[in-house]
């Protein structure tokens, strides 16, 4: 999977830099996100994986995404299909949604919680989040029981596990050595 983001990672880039010098990052997102959809596609896999050559998966993709992808977009594709790399555009997505997340200074924060968290708890943590991370801050809430009470918080490589879980695996850690 490393591999794979490699290679795909001077395509995000390449495509990145030219949506802000064209000032059409939104575009290119949805670009980007309709051909990466396309690429999922089972029967495009198949056809691309399956001795299509060059010019006829080129072909085909361009047909598919049609009108969703400007020419732009298209010479991207173009690229991408001459290099036989048609595959690694939901990796590229990736990274250009890691790019457009910088240069918008956000970050998607992981909230894991015993109990559905409320709306003016969203808020306060999300503020304090911010104030924290220096970043606009998305949270991403999910309910998990085993956890008992309190919050298990990720962003990037960041955790803070204040879960009463957590807490007792410390405790018992501590009293084992």
């Amino acid at each position: 999977m490393s591999e794979l983001t490699t290679i795909a990672r001077p395509y995000a880039k390449a495509a990145f830099d030219f949506a802000v010098e064209a000032n059409a990052v939104d575009s290119w997102l949805a670009q980007l996100t309709f051909a990466a959809e396309v690429a999922k596609d089972n029967a495009i896999i198949g056809y691309i994986s399956g001795g299509a050559s060059v010019e006829q998966a080129q072909t085909l993709f361009l047909n598919v995404c049609g009108e969703q992808v400007n020419s732009e977009g298209q010479n991207l594709i173009k690229v991408m299909a001459e290099n036989e790399r048609l595959l690694v555009l939901p990796l590229v997505l990736e990274q250009f949604i890691a790019l457009k997340a910088e240069l918008d200074q956000e970050i998607t924060v992981d909230v894991t919680s015993a109990v559905e968290i409320t709306a003016e708890q969203k808020t306060t943590l999300s503020a304090a989040l911010e104030k924290r991370l220096a970043r606009k801050v998305k949270l991403n809430c999910k309910i998990d029981v085993s956890i008992v009470s309190g919050l298990i918080i990720q962003a990037e490589d960041m955790v803070i596990d204040g879960s009463i879980q957590g807490k007792l695996s410390r405790l018992a850690t501590t009293l084992q050595s």
